[in-house]
């Protein structure tokens, strides 16, 4: 093990990530600077600088990393409608990314050999984090200590973090496993593993259960520039306070959550729950502009690549050339998607009232069912012959 002198770890502070950071100092007999990122996920980080180095760290990074989440990850998979499986916002996927190149950013400017994550084998964020170190420095290795240790349970950790005088609180296991972040929040675990099961009122935190949520409709203005969300109700706000601001909005109607069975990456399926309200509303007032402002044909050829591009992202390919190849193709596509939506929302739903856009498609004189001066009905006739010809030579062949 005499290669690892330095290790960067992605530090929660929390029971596994403190053994994990213990854990490294013995097993590679290195040093260890551990990583903290405040993506949003609202839980204190003050002190956990000094946690990290009690618990034997070298150094700490504790950084807010909330408006570049927000508008260097967030926004540009929101231009492309990113919907995994047709339903999932990727709120976990997103974030992964993020903080493996700050992991990798960090171990180039410490010079360490090596960075580590607390993932277990089963999930898809070890494919995320590890994806992204080979594609941003392939020289570093990487360390995931949930394939290397002997330690398989919550009792385990407790027992070697006793052992070895690491400073955690035995509190009762959480019933659920949660990921939080700016976008969302996640659930998985305890009923949700049977798919028949409902899901119990403990994994509810952004949104509101429906028959708790107000018996009157609140209406909100989300306006775009260039495909990105920049004003809710007529103020302008950062990308990260946006999207906040829209969770309370959002939330409180019970708008954007999602309870699904999904594929994993690593070929498993699994059950969650997902709460985005503020992703929610975003996204449908953003698909619903994009029909006001986007040609057909370009809608229609993005559409069919939503899927792949999905797919990326959960599957941990953000930095691939694939995926930002992609981007380029779709962020040429919102140019002109430019304008204001207004939406009801209303017991855990998000309903477009009205659209306008300064490069709107629409036309009134072409659309309208009354009289009108500058459409020919008859010329329909010729086109729908030339359309049908291949359908009528089919039928005239047998």
């Amino acid at each position: 093990m005499s290669d690892v002198k330095k290790v960067v770890l992605a530090y929660s502070g929390g029971l596994d990530t403190s053994v994990i950071l213990n854990w490294l100092r013995k097993r590679y007999d290195c040093e260890v600077v551990t990583l903290t990122a405040d993506l949003g996920q609202g839980e204190e980080l003050d002190g956990l600088e000094r946690k990290a180095i009690d618990t034997g760290a070298s150094k700490a990074y504790v950084e807010d990393l909330r408006e570049e989440f927000a508008r260097e990850f967030i926004f540009p998979m929101f231009r492309a409608n990113a919907l995994y499986e047709g339903r999932y916002l990727l709120g976990t996927a997103i974030a992964r990314p993020l903080i493996a190149k700050r992991l990798v950013e960090i171990a180039e400017a410490e010079g360490a050999q090596a960075v580590a994550h607390g993932a277990t084998g089963k999930g898809n964020d070890q494919v995320r984090f590890e994806l992204t170190a080979m594609a941003l420095n392939p020289g570093l290795r990487t360390i995931a200590p949930w394939r290397e240790w002997d330690l398989k349970s919550r009792s385990d950790l407790l027992r070697f973090a006793e052992a070895a005088g690491i400073p955690v609180q035995a509190s009762r296991e959480k019933p659920y496993s949660m990921d939080a972040n700016l976008l969302h929040v996640s659930f998985e675990g305890a009923e949700l593993e049977d798919p028949w099961s409902e899901p119990g009122p403990g994994c509810y935190r952004l949104c509101r259960p429906l028959d708790q949520a107000p018996d009157r409709a609140e209406t909100v203005e989300i306006e775009f520039e260039a495909g990105d969300p920049v004003a809710v109700n007529g103020r302008v706000l950062s990308p990260a306070a946006l999207i906040q601001t829209l969770n309370e909005i959002g939330g409180r109607h019970g708008v954007g959550r999602v309870d699904m069975v999904e594929n994993r990456f690593v070929g498993m399926k699994s059950r969650g729950v997902y709460e985005t309200p503020g992703g929610t509303i975003i996204h449908v007032a953003h698909r619903d502009l994009e029909g006001l402002c986007l040609d057909r044909e370009v809608m229609h050829l993005r559409d069919g690549l939503i899927p792949r591009y999905a797919e990326m992202v959960y599957y941990g390919f953000w930095f691939a050339p694939e995926r930002e190849a992609l981007q380029a193709m779709i962020d040429k596509t919102q140019e002109r998607v430019s304008g204001t939506v207004r939406l009801r929302l209303y017991k855990g739903n998000a309903t477009p009232l009205g659209r306008r856009s300064p490069h709107s498609m629409y036309r009134a004189d072409l659309a309208t069912f009354e009289k009108d001066e500058v459409y020919n009905q008859a010329d329909a006739e010729g086109f729908i012959r030339l359309v049908g010809l291949r359908l009528a030579g089919r039928m005239s062949g047998k």
